[in-house]
């Protein structure tokens, strides 16, 4: 019997009792439980927080992972060729991979642990689904799940059965078009999509999805960088990063703010301490005082000249990262940035021309005299009372971006997943544009994208409203009219499945379960489907919470061999920076049974499609430099693609970087920035989601936080020491966390108080045990993002609440 679980709020039965049998409800109430991962038996354990990021232990858990996966040779191998011109592209983070050498150890700690995980000798084959029900599998761990191997074959869960069994590919494949043709019409579907695909498929994704009827096309970008994407275009018409890699080498000053890159881009690290070592100043911007943003030990010895420059690096103190660090309150960041402008401007009339760059701002920006006076007429006691920084810092940090002439600002979701989200992109954007950080060497906007290609994905059409110059040429070059209604993204596709006007969810790659807020609202969305189809390497907990049908494809993975009718093939990807590489698997595939992601989207659209299309989708993929030529014609930037990426890596242009705004004004825009007061009453505190450094998105690898001082465990809350004592809590002990929306309350229970230097009335929780406290009606404005990273809650000892 499953142990009892969180009190979520979840749709009425009472509502659709009439419509459903007794059945179907007790299928749905299971599976809104099988969503939930299990209470944790034992407490965490605190252990000293390291005082650098990186050196021996990084070192230690890298070759321990990859060794206990996957083999001594195997992981030689794969470490060597990850991340090198000729090699395969991470499975992991999005940061890119230097533009001219690379080293001998081109990965982290993390990266390697994707590896690893992929690369694992372990199975779950048919044999070890016939052993294990679903309902055994929803009693187990995410970290267990993932840990139970590779999936090799393709799965089918019937409906009314609790275990998933074997299908051939082409039962599969005929099963999906029977339930894609029933539809009344196509947008009752929707495709989701993760950052894992390659540009490749990504491309027939899309075009598969589109020739179907539809823009549904969801993706893992909805949910994380979404906020930048609208901000960016609004103010600079582009929605990428405008730096290039050496841009780092040139920097007098670096911000970090919203991210932690020791732990979820740590390759990052060592730019930040190369950038140190040019003489950049770096400013960081976050509630909690992450190891990573503050010290480095550089494990890679091509770091250092020589073995005795290599030594005291590794084993010393660490380098140092961060000259200031300043804790603001979880989403105060816009009064932040606002104080800092506002402190600048007095900088410049005190001595005009020295700190505002008023040549770039008259002739390329449209917006500063407003932008201006709004600043102007914030009182400091609102800025400091709202960001929880008091003006002389404020004033300090003002007068060192006040002084820069290369200034790069980088971001991640601890700026863009808030209600305000695309407010505070807005808020950095107009920083760098006050100093003319744009179009300039060793200058401008680094928003640090999560997962390997999200951003190819994007740039190959995978958007629910692309633009009708993608569509006119798309439609063009396969000769067919593509839908121009827009589609649905991510959280408008589970209301839909919720509300029963989505009835199929197809998604490549990813787990949109876990991914998604409110938990068990996602759950009974996606039990409503009638069937429900992902495309996965391994088992996670998405599998668990399926259709009234459900299939498993399994493919290949990043680091295995591609072979198709003309011969080993590679795939290509965009990183963080707007570079294109090729990735070239080297390992044999982990089962005979396995596709690529460009074969199964092929042989669905054809099974799908049939006579309706003119595409012939199995000429496509016996080569892919096939689809990449009709990428080349499709998609700006990719002209002779093939001819290309049989040279090197490339950038694709970025109109930003030469200063020519694409804009509604033709220039770069600034935003009168509006900061929200605090929307705390008394006794809530501000939650935001963070990652465990043994994890990877809703990937779990381990249960320890090293970088935080926590082992063994991942229910936990991170409280300031002052607000454990006014609560009457101490550490150690056991709390319910509430988070109420709209009368419904959402509670996670026997949650272990770890105490940490956090910003006052902040609280920080992993996801994705936390999303579930998420309402899925709590979206950032404009960009419909979750507001992942503030969430107003309570915190109440459990009853007997000790661990």
């Amino acid at each position: 019997m499953r142990e009892p679980v969180d009190h979520l709020a979840t749709s009425a039965d009472d509502e659709v009792a009439g419509d459903l049998s007794n059945a179907e409800i007790a299928r749905r109430r299971r599976g809104v439980e099988l969503a939930m991962t299990p209470l944790e038996r034992e407490g965490v354990r605190r252990t000293p927080i390291p005082s650098a990021a990186s050196g021996i232990p990084a070192i230690i858990e890298t070759v321990r992972t990859g060794i206990s996966q996957m083999g001594i040779r195997r992981t030689l191998s794969d470490y060597i060729h990850v991340n090198k011109k000729d090699g395969f592209d991470c499975q992991s983070c999005a940061w890119p991979s230097p533009d001219g050498e690379r080293s001998i150890a081109e990965f982290c700690e993390n990266g390697a642990k994707a590896i690893a995980s992929e690369g694992t000798r372990r199975k779950a084959d048919a044999a070890f689904f016939a052993r294990h029900s679903i309902d055994d599998l929803g009693r187990r761990s995410d970290l267990w799940l993932n840990d139970q191997g590779r999936l090799t074959e393709p799965l089918f869960r019937r409906e009314g059965s609790d275990h998933y069994e074997s299908i051939t590919w082409d039962d599969a494949f005929g099963l999906i078009a029977s339930e894609l043709s029933a539809l009344a019409s196509p947008n009752e579907a929707t495709f989701y999509t993760s950052g894992r695909t390659s540009n490749e498929a990504a491309f027939l994704y899309q075009l598969f999805v589109r020739q179907f009827g539809t823009n549904n096309l969801p993706d893992c970008s909805n949910m994380c960088h979404e906020s930048s994407g609208t901000a960016m275009v609004e103010a600079i018409g582009v929605g990428k990063s405008t730096v290039s890699f050496d841009d780092f080498d040139l920097a007098d000053t670096i911000l970090l703010i919203g991210q932690n890159p020791g732990t979820n881009h740590p390759r990052m690290l060592t730019a930040l301490e190369r950038a140190k070592r040019n003489g950049a100043t770096i400013v960081s911007i976050n509630p909690m005082p992450e190891v990573g943003l503050l010290r480095v030990r550089n494990p890679n010895p091509q770091a250092a000249k020589n073995l005795l420059g290599y030594l005291p690096s590794l084993l010393g103190e660490g380098a140092l990262l961060s000259d200031h660090y300043v804790q603001v309150a979880v989403n105060g960041d816009v009064a932040l940035l606002a104080g800092i402008m506002k402190a600048m401007l007095v900088l410049e009339s005190r001595a005009p021309g020295s700190v505002v760059d008023r040549a770039f701002i008259e002739e390329y920006t449209s917006g500063f005299d407003d932008f201006a006076a709004a600043l102007q007429r914030l009182e400091w006691n609102d800025i400091a009372e709202r960001s929880g920084v008091q003006r002389p810092q404020i004033e300090a940090v003002a007068k060192i971006f006040a002084e820069s002439k290369r200034l790069i600002a980088c971001w991640a979701m601890g700026l863009t997943q808030h209600k305000n989200g695309v407010e505070n992109v807005r808020a950095v954007i107009n920083l760098l544009l006050l100093g003319g950080h744009m179009g300039r060497a060793g200058a401008g906007a680094c928003c640090v994208r999560g997962h390997s290609n999200v951003q190819g994905d994007r740039t190959m059409g995978v958007w629910e409203r692309m633009n009708d110059g993608f569509l006119d040429a798309l439609g063009k070059e396969f000769t067919f009219d593509p839908p121009r209604a827009e589609g649905l993204d991510s959280i408008d596709s589970i209301t839909a499945m919720h509300a029963g006007t989505v009835k199929v969810l197809v998604a490549v790659g990813g787990n949109l379960l876990s991914a998604a807020s409110d938990t068990a609202y996602t759950a009974e969305a996606i039990q409503r489907c009638r069937l429900t189809v992902q495309v996965s390497t391994k088992l996670n907990r998405g599998h668990l919470v399926t259709g009234e049908q459900a299939l498993i494809l399994p493919c290949l993975g990043r680091a295995e061999r591609d072979r198709q009718s003309s011969g080993e093939q590679f795939v290509t990807v965009e990183d963080s920076l707007g570079v294109i590489s090729s990735s070239r698997g080297l390992n044999v595939p982990a089962s005979p049974m396995l596709m690529s992601e460009p074969e199964i989207i092929a042989r669905m659209a054809t099974a799908v499609l049939g006579g309706s299309t003119a595409v012939d989708w199995m000429h496509l993929v016996e080569d892919y430099g096939r689809i990449r030529d009709h990428i080349s014609r499709v998609v700006p930037g990719f002209d002779d693609f093939n001819i290309r990426i049989g040279l090197k890596p490339f950038y694709l242009p970025n109109a930003a970087r030469q200063r020519d705004f694409e804009t509604l004004t033709g220039r770069a825009n600034f935003a009168v920035l509006r900061p929200e007061r605090s929307v705390l009453q008394d006794g809530q505190l501000m939650l935001t989601t963070i990652r465990s450094h043994d994890q990877f998105n809703t990937t779990i690898y381990g249960l320890d936080d090293r970088y935080r001082g926590v082992v063994g465990g991942r229910r936990i809350i991170f409280l300031n020491p002052v607000d454990i004592t006014k609560a009457g809590l101490s550490p150690g002990v056991l709390v319910d966390v509430t988070s109420l929306s709209r009368g419904q309350e959402r509670t996670m229970r026997r949650v272990q108080v770890v105490e940490y230097d956090i910003a006052r009335r902040s609280a920080a929780m992993y996801f994705p045990e936390a999303n579930a406290l998420i309402p899925i009606d709590s979206v950032a404005d404009e960009s419909n993002t979750p507001t992942s990273k503030s969430i107003p809650i309570t915190v109440r000892r459990t009853a007997g609440g000790t661990t």
